[in-house]
């Protein structure tokens, strides 16, 4: 499963944060390793250096061997709680979809 990560000119420590955020998807997501293809990830700072709450945003499209991809978004005031947060919807998500299949 490769995992790409997207961010605005807003974050900082893109090299640290895509190793760090790299292995939590992959632990995270490990039983559906080999039906993800490809994990696109794009972080975000909705309001720049004006702060804000919940303004930061992370967006994770899931691309699944032979499905649509699955995309996912969720706003924190951190970019941790908005990746931990969208990291649960795509499980949650990867979950739902495996489960409908799996019930044909």
């Amino acid at each position: 499963m490769l995992v790409k990560i997207n961010t605005d000119n807003n974050i900082e420590g893109h090299e640290r944060l895509e190793g760090y955020f790299t292995d939590i998807l992959q632990n995270t997501l490990k039983k559906y390793e080999d039906r993800i293809t490809r994990l696109e990830v794009h972080l975000g700072d909705e309001n720049s250096h004006k702060g804000g709450e919940r303004d930061k945003r992370c967006l994770i499209e899931a691309r699944v061997a032979g499905l649509k991809p699955i995309a996912v978004e969720h706003h924190a005031d951190t970019i941790e709680k908005a990746v931990s947060g969208a990291t649960d919807r795509i499980k949650h998500a990867l979950e739902h979809t495996f489960g409908k299949l799996n019930a044909h």
